[in-house]
């Protein structure tokens, strides 16, 4: 059996050899090979990460889809924009990505595409509901092995040509971007140093989850030592994308947004972008000033990509690293592709990163603030800061409270995928910064009891 625990906002996931056992994912397959032939089809493609749990996975879920009816088409171990782009190329009905993502290495997980989107929230109780059910179609299927790396390197590659020779660094954090990425960086016009590119489940150098600074030590420090016009940082399964400029600070994903939509404003008059509740304030009012439209909303891939469509926005971005381009791209995120964006932006503004951000007005900011609070009460606890804070300021209330102050702004959300609260705060003066967190800290203290 499987736990109900592992069904999650975004994906299926839990510690692979306590939670993810073989008849579990089995039966597992059997739910995903039925939902997707009665949504779309059987044309199924599958890939994974090169977590150790990986290739054993893999087989039982191969056993469920087949049995369904499925007709599996295996790209390998692969980055999941490979699968995604396969989805494209190959014209399959759906698609299932196993991996671990940024999770620590004994995790593994499922991301399940259905037609062109990420199937989440009660998509995904949905399959939960059919393996308790045992409510399966009865099949025959096949399974099949198919290289795509080669033609997303080309299509990848050939968008690409820098007038000017770039020098830049590369952390795959030993996932699966490294052995596709050193292809696309080889027929670029770029000196790279490639740190980590050999895939191991094991992550012995540093977590794979660029977002954390402290997993960015290895990129700073190369950046510093090559004199390298920026340096990328990969996350296990390559959807997220992590920057540090020329001097080795780290660039972060409301940063990155604000670079890649200046230049598809220059292209694209008024163009949307989609935006999360995370991001900074700048990027709105930047983004605002150039004759953009940018949406604030709800954190979440699939929510973003939903929300992408539904705007037809030509970019969405998280703080995550999570960038979708539609402008010029598929609309998924791919952080190999993004890389390729920065890179060109660097090349051909003849100067390195951290010019990009030269003129931004400077605020101060924390990172995520993560508190413990049980997944049982956690949303019940921000609908109640929520009322609070309500009282006495206007807030923005799409995804938790984003509360709005004079200068600056403080959130709370519910993470939808582990049992903490998410804080983030951001204010002109670092005084500001403390007394805007003081009072919010203050109206979650109360709301935590009731």
């Amino acid at each position: 059996m499987l736990k109900p625990t592992i069904f999650r906002e975004y994906d299926i996931r839990g510690i692979a050899d306590q939670e993810l056992l073989d008849p579990g994912i089995e039966d597992l397959g059997r739910a995903v090979g039925t939902y997707l032939q009665r949504k779309n089809g059987r044309n199924i493609n599958l890939g994974r990460d090169c977590r150790i749990s990986g290739e054993r996975l893999r087989n039982a879920l191969i056993r469920g889809l087949k049995a369904s009816g499925c007709h599996v088409t295996d790209i390998g171990v692969a980055p999941t924009p490979c699968l995604y782009y396969s989805c494209v190329h190959l014209k399959a009905d759906g698609a299932v990505m196993i991996t671990g993502s940024h999770n620590p290495q004994d995790y593994n997980g499922f991301k399940v595409v259905s037609g062109p989107s990420t199937i989440h929230g009660e998509q995904i109780q949905e399959l939960r509901r059919m393996i308790d059910a045992r409510d399966f179609l009865e099949g025959r299927g096949s399974e099949r092995v198919v290289d795509v790396a080669a033609p997303y390197v080309e299509e990848i590659s050939s968008q690409f040509q820098f007038d000017r020779r770039i020098r830049v660094v590369c952390d795959a954090g030993n996932g699966t971007a490294g052995p596709v990425m050193h292809r696309i960086l080889s027929r670029l016009n770029c000196e790279a140093t490639e740190l980590f590119f050999e895939m191991d489940g094991r992550f012995p150098n540093h977590h794979p989850d660029p977002t954390v600074p402290s997993n960015l030590a290895h990129l700073i420090a190369a950046v510093r030592e090559t004199g390298a016009d920026l340096g990328i940082g990969f996350d296990g399964d390559a959807d997220r994308i992590g920057a540090v400029d020329d001097r080795g600070e780290v660039v972060y994903g409301d940063q990155l947004m604000i670079i890649y939509a200046r230049e598809i404003l220059t292209r694209k008059p008024g163009a949307t972008f989609i935006g999360e509740v995370k991001c900074s304030q700048i990027l709105y009012d930047d983004l605002r000033k150039r004759g953009g439209n940018p949406i604030m909303w709800r954190t979440g891939h699939s929510l973003i990509k939903a929300k992408m469509k539904e705007e037809h926005a030509e970019l969405a971005g998280e703080m995550s690293g999570h960038m979708f381009f539609a402008d010029r791209y598929y609309g998924y995120d791919d952080a190999l592709y993004a890389a390729c964006r920065l890179m060109e932006i660097v090349a051909k503004s003849g100067q390195p990163l951290s010019f990009q951000l030269a003129d931004l007005p400077k605020t101060v900011t924390t990172p995520e603030i993560r508190v413990d609070c049980a997944d049982e009460v956690k949303f019940e606890v921000v609908r109640r800061v929520t009322e609070r804070l309500r009282q006495s300021h206007p807030v923005i209330d799409v995804d938790g409270v984003r509360v709005l102050f004079d200068q600056g702004w403080g959130l709370v959300r519910a993470s939808n995928t582990q049992p903490v609260l998410v804080l983030r705060f951001e204010a002109s003066t670092p005084e500001l910064l403390g007394k805007y967190r003081a009072e919010v800290e203050q109206a979650l203290e109360e709301a935590r009891k009731g």
